[in-house]
């Protein structure tokens, strides 16, 4: 039987992301607490809060749980995910896991009534790279350090980016019909490990 892809449950839509993972039948659970990383293939880090999600996983032991996983495990974070897993945040002195080197802002397209839909270009879908990226209180990728390379784009402005076992964009690919980025992230990250 194949491992569960894990989903980090703590706060945001996580819920979202397990239907898109329910619908391509990849087996998934919810990870709440460190043991529940255990026979895990990867890791989800939905949407959310920030801070909050770096509170709670400081609480649950959890941070130093995926800081472990890490190095052996995919994982993939969207909007507030990115900024979780960034380097660097602009103007913020946040412990952020520090797992891919890029530097972030938060919220940088404004407040929740300034949220949008745009078609965004995904470089890795080469017959049809057009996906609906949807962007909520969305962070801005400033700059790609080391290793990180751009995958997705906002009209020139990088939106998804990864590195050699983290994969990151700004928007919401869990609020489309569209499963295409958490198939890439399965067969091009987890079942690649």
């Amino acid at each position: 039987m194949a491992k569960a892809l894990g989903i980090l449950g703590l706060q945001g839509d996580y819920a979202l992301h397990a239907r898109a993972l329910h619908r391509l039948g990849i087996p998934h659970r919810l990870v709440k607490w460190p043991e529940d990383l255990k026979d895990t293939s990867g890791l989800i880090l939905p949407g959310g809060e920030s801070t909050t999600f770096l509170n709670l996983m400081e609480k649950t032991g959890l941070r130093d749980a995926i800081l472990r996983f890490a190095q052996e495990k995919p994982l993939m974070g969207t909007c507030a995910g990115l900024i979780v897993l960034a380097t660097r945040i602009q103007n913020q002195k946040m412990k952020t896991l520090g797992l891919i080197d890029l530097e972030a802002k938060r919220n940088a397209f404004g407040r929740q009534i300034h949220s949008f839909q745009a078609p965004v270009r995904i470089l890795p879908f080469q017959d049809h790279p057009s996906f609906d990226g949807v962007f909520i209180r969305a962070p801005q990728i400033l700059s790609l350090g080391g290793e990180t390379q751009a995958l997705g784009f906002y009209q020139e402005q990088v939106v998804m980016a990864r590195n050699r076992n983290v994969l990151v964009m700004t928007f919401h690919p869990e609020l489309t019909a569209d499963t295409r980025i958490h198939r890439f992230f399965y067969q091009s990250f987890v079942q690649t490990v």
